[in-house]
């Protein structure tokens, strides 16, 4: 199958495209370069350096002629969107509606959709959380991506697509980018090996689910290959994680023995978040099987690698 990943040379996106070329499909990437490299692009894989609020998406998706669709670039940061909701919605919404018009002009019939999960439901009254629980975003990222996810299912009623949201849990690995994204595995991880102090937002007990990159490509390529999924379903462990614990486990790894310091908890942030998995392992026959210390391993390797390259 031809399939077509926005955000493709980006973080989650670089990885995406992997799998789904050692699935055996043909992949074109499109992808504005802001975040994403293009060095992660495979030679294999035609690149359209394109935006997707830019007028020439159309003529994009219509040359790449997919079956699907992958849509995976995003305005990613909490912070920035706290900072400058217009920009964000104008990415996460404007660009989704965009996409979506030039799928339907080109015919496209399968659109998959990285949400997200925690930011998207917000604090939450049952843990780990289920896909029918109300969402309560506390940041204009979790609004606007959630939002999308509504335009994503009106296209699929008008058009009579199949559309297929994924809401991730809070995604780490190699090609995380410390300074843009923000993951807070990437920025511990540069920072403890480049022996620089590590700021913790608040108290350090607000929890996360952790789920390794690798994963989550698994997730999107067994999606692509299951044309009939459709509707919404969780990527995440089921397990919560606090920061503190999170810092010393890579501190361990890094053999740092520095206490990290703490700072105020930041605006738009929920308390613990933590997702229900399940329907995904049972529409897509998915489940995480990267143990939170072996993906710890990879990624701080990645970053050593990074630091010395």
């Amino acid at each position: 199958m031809r399939v077509l990943v926005t955000g493709g040379a980006g973080f989650i996106g670089s990885h995406v495209v992997d799998r789904l070329l050692a699935d055996g499909h043909a992949v074109d990437v499109v992808d504005n370069l802001a975040t994403g490299r293009r060095e992660r692009v495979p030679g294999a894989v035609r690149l359209h350096v394109c935006d997707l609020r830019d007028a020439r998406l159309d003529a994009v998706v219509a040359a790449a002629q997919p079956g699907t669709v992958v849509h995976v670039a995003a305005q990613a940061a909490v912070s920035r969107s706290v900072a400058d909701p217009r920009f964000d919605a104008s990415v996460n919404v404007l660009g989704t509606i965009a996409l979506l018009e030039a799928c339907r002009r080109a015919g496209v019939r399968r659109v998959v959709y990285t949400s997200t999960g925690g930011a998207g439901y917000g604090d939450t009254d049952v843990l780990p959380t289920p896909e029918d629980h109300p969402l309560r975003p506390a940041s204009p990222y979790g609004v606007s991506k959630t939002t999308a996810e509504r335009y994503l299912e009106c296209w699929a009623g008008l058009t009579g697509g199949r559309a297929l949201t994924l809401r991730l849990a809070n995604i780490y690995g190699p090609h995380q980018d410390p300074a843009g994204e923000a993951g807070v595995i990437a920025i511990f991880s540069s920072r403890l090996l480049a022996g620089e102090p590590c700021l913790v937002n608040g108290d350090g007990e607000q929890t996360r689910d952790y789920v390794y990159v690798n994963d989550v490509a698994d997730a999107v390529a067994r999606a692509v290959a299951s044309p009939d999924v459709v509707g919404v379903a969780n990527i995440g462990t089921g397990a919560e994680t606090t920061v503190n614990e999170l810092y010393r486990r890579l501190a361990r790894l890094t053999g740092v023995s520095r206490a990290a310091e703490h700072a105020p908890a930041r605006p738009g942030e929920q308390r613990r978040s933590v997702l229900d998995a399940a329907r995904a392992k049972a529409l897509l026959g998915w489940s995480a099987t990267t143990p939170l210390d072996e993906g710890l391993t990879q990624t701080v390797a990645w970053f050593q690698k990074e630091l010395h390259a």
